[in-house]
């Protein structure tokens, strides 16, 4: 199987439908690959809901979608027992989660309670209702948004739950000439319509077990040990990368390395993705003065690559 040729068309169907954000359509498809999860951080209307399904029809993912308001409950999420009278059982009901791709909207205006509903079927892969598990379809997939800026009815996700998440990305605003486009693109119908499909779930299944077969050799696995170590020590962080970081880390990198066409990771690999993934777990002190982000790329520029003969 040609992992690189099958990623290069992937995102040439999405780019149908999501102009001019090859970088970030790059990562959603690593952390896709690498079997995690992506919170998107960004203002309503730059295109989050389109990139997803754009995704799940060139993977063949069947998609399930939640708009997060407070009044979502639980078992919105999980499904929900009920009975039957012409059996006399209790009968499951699916909830929203048991898809391929579920597209969590605004999770930030849900409840704790709601929130913290994800985290069983992000982490264990599976929902719990009335002591049954059930497992999700596989491949399984979150997708969350939340807003950057605070507004009624919203509450910033809690650490436990930050640290579930593979990647934090942000879409932003599209370049003039882009913005252009996509508005012509709409003229002649919707751009959702033109996505084809590349691949099914068996050979995405596939490609994740490459991409965990990878290679990573113990120079670069120390350089990834020491870029997330070096987040406990730091003064402007008060709460540096878990182990879950550093797993992470180096799911990423390869996935990064499967897409070039190479079953080994090299520096460059962990570099390309090491902000996205370490940004968000990062706990700053008060007067930090910068971004997670930003310490995250003064990180990469202290500690020396190895060199990869």
């Amino acid at each position: 199987m040609d992992a690189r040729k099958l990623a290069l068309d992937v995102l040439e169907q999405v780019r149908r439908a999501v102009v001019g954000k090859d970088e970030v359509l790059i990562k959603v498809l690593l952390a896709t690959l690498a079997q995690g999860h992506i919170l998107l951080e960004d203002i309503p209307g730059v295109g989050k809901t389109t990139m997803a399904l754009a995704f799940s029809k060139a993977l063949d993912l069947r998609y399930g979608r939640v708009q997060f308001t407070p009044d979502v409950m639980p078992s919105d999420i999980t499904g929900f027992s009920l009975y039957n009278k012409q059996t006399g059982q209790m009968e499951y009901q699916p909830g929203a989660v048991l898809c391929n791709l579920f597209l969590a909207d605004e999770l930030n205006r849900a409840t704790s309670r709601t929130q913290s509903a994800l985290l069983e079927a992000m982490e264990e892969g599976q929902v719990t209702v009335d002591g049954t598990a059930h497992p999700v379809p596989r491949p399984f997939l979150v997708i969350a948004t939340q807003n950057p800026a605070g507004a009624s009815g919203t509450q910033l996700l809690p650490d436990s739950q930050l640290d579930r998440f593979m990647v934090r990305l942000s879409i932003g605003y599209p370049e003039p000439l882009h913005e252009m486009d996509m508005v012509r693109r709409k003229q002649e119908g919707n751009p959702l319509e033109r996505v084809g499909r590349v691949m099914g779930l068996g050979e995405l299944e596939q490609l994740r077990r490459m991409c965990g077969q990878v290679h990573v050799s113990d120079p670069v696995l120390d350089y990834i040990v020491r870029l997330v170590g070096a987040t406990r020590s730091h003064p402007s962080i008060l709460q540096g990368g878990s182990p879950r970081a550093t797993l992470a880390v180096t799911a990423m990198a390869r996935a990064a390395a499967l897409v070039q066409g190479r079953d080994y990771v090299i520096p460059e690999d962990v570099r390309r993705i090491y902000p996205d993934v370490i940004a968000h777990r990062l706990l700053l002190a008060p007067k930090a003065g910068v971004s997670g982000t930003a310490l995250a790329e003064e990180l990469l520029k202290a500690i020396p690559a190895p060199r990869i003969k």
